[in-house]
């Protein structure tokens, strides 16, 4: 069954939010590469706390908010039975809802809904896991079960949508899908799976299949990336057993390069900086890789236990000749040089993690000289970050850990930075807190 619900009352709500201000339309941001670009940000946090604007109930999720102008867009969940066990060797079934919601950035108050049935049997199956990308006026959102809908970013009206598993005859990963569709040009691209089609081109208008490209049994959870080197756009798509590099007009493959991690985990985007990206997983699967045109690329390095940084859970950033991440193995949120992969220092002060605690995760975003953290413990902090070391500014505790990872409390959704403002969710609340200096 599908339902929507509209307020209309709502949807000619007239934005006071500063002009300035820039969207966070998509998961890491305007251009995907984790930059705020803000004005009159603080500088550091008031002794009295930062100033929440207001929170409002949310469905299960572990996807993130967009923000566009005076609108808030987040996919959550509501389950009617089953129970959530998060093994992450096994699956759960659970019988609900996916919802794609709109809210006003300065009330919270609902625009529009809209809501399908969907039942869940994958691993941690708290709810779906795509921030929704907003477009040219158009909200793409994809569920954790493979259902891709389109809607109209005002009013919530369905322009078209696609199944997965029907229509491409595509196995949900063991984890749920993950990968953000990303909308460049006329076109949006996801990881959707089935034979020879692990990605896929559709018009963004239409929903019509303009390509499809690359066979593998699993499709992975690393969402498509665009990047352009020497003058020429590439399409980046890591599924578990190789990176690859396609024409994103035609699907052709330019390159493809072995790149295996542990349980067919390949989910952080790869990361350019000049002539190379940084590509890291579970199970020693870090590589700096140097590019070669549209020609077949070379590792110029490759991580070892211990050494480099083997990110998973959140995208790492690259200052220069360092680069910062969450360590998946040590939990370690760490600096290394990428010139020969040496790490030059590791803290556990970011997550304030255990000395045990697996894929501590801290989302990394980058405002002027500084970086905004959000960690698994629903802490903001901000911090100087360089290759000497880490120096904590502020910290502000935003919201609870909702969710469970490895008998520890969680919250693993990436934030969105929009209107001088952090918009943030767990479980059971989505939150805006200002941070206008």
């Amino acid at each position: 069954m599908r339902m929507r619900i509209f307020s209309f009352a709502s949807i000619v709500f007239i934005s006071t939010a500063v002009a300035s201000a820039e969207d966070w339309p998509q998961w890491l941001g305007p251009d995907r590469s984790s930059t705020w670009k803000a004005e009159d940000i603080v500088d550091s946090f008031p002794k009295s706390g930062l100033n929440v604007e207001w929170r409002v109930p949310v469905g299960l999720g572990y996807s993130g908010p967009a923000v566009v102008g005076d609108k808030v867009y987040v996919l959550d969940y509501v389950k009617d039975s089953g129970k959530v066990v998060n093994n992450p060797g096994g699956t759960s079934k659970i019988d609900g809802k996916e919802r794609i919601r709109c809210l006003s950035a300065e009330t919270g108050d609902t625009i529009w809904e809209y809501a399908y049935s969907c039942p869940y049997e994958i691993s941690y199956a708290a709810g779906p896991r795509c921030t929704p990308t907003v477009a040219d006026g158009k909200v793409y959102a994809l569920g954790a079960e493979g259902n891709l809908t389109c809607l109209d970013a005002q009013t919530g009206k369905v322009a078209w949508s696609k199944d997965f598993k029907s229509d491409y005859k595509s196995k949900t990963p063991f984890w749920g899908h993950a990968a953000s569709p990303l909308v460049d040009g006329d076109a949006v691209y996801c990881l959707v799976g089935g034979p020879g089609s692990i990605a896929v081109a559709f018009d963004k208008e239409t929903g019509k299949e303009l390509w499809r490209a690359l066979d593998n049994e699993e499709t992975g959870y690393c969402p498509p990336t665009m990047i352009t080197h020497e003058g020429t756009k590439q399409l980046l798509i890591w599924h578990p057993k190789s990176l690859n590099s396609l024409n994103p007009k035609t699907g052709q493959v330019y390159w493809s390069l072995p790149l295996k991690p542990q349980y067919n985990m390949s989910v952080t985007v790869p990361r350019k900086q000049g002539d190379f990206l940084y590509v890291s997983g579970i199970g020693d699967e870090a590589a700096w890789i140097e590019l070669n045109g549209t020609s077949q690329p070379k590792i110029s390095w490759k991580g070892k236990t211990r050494e480099a940084l083997f990110c998973c859970n959140s995208t790492p950033f690259i200052v220069g000749d360092t680069i910062y991440g969450s360590d998946i193995q040590s939990g370690d949120f760490i600096a290394v040089g990428l010139k020969d992969g040496k790490r030059l220092w590791a803290s556990k002060k970011v997550t304030q993690a255990g000395r045990r605690d697996r894929h501590a995760t801290a989302f990394i975003v980058k405002h002027d000289d500084h970086f905004f953290l959000f960690t698994e413990k629903g802490d903001l902090v901000l911090a100087d970050l360089s290759p000497s070391g880490y120096k904590e500014i502020s910290r502000f505790h935003v919201l609870e850990p909702t969710n469970e990872a490895f008998g520890r409390p969680v919250v693993w959704s990436h934030p969105a930075f929009a209107n001088q403002s952090l918009f943030a969710r767990n479980d059971k609340e989505l939150v805006r807190v200002s941070l206008k200096k």
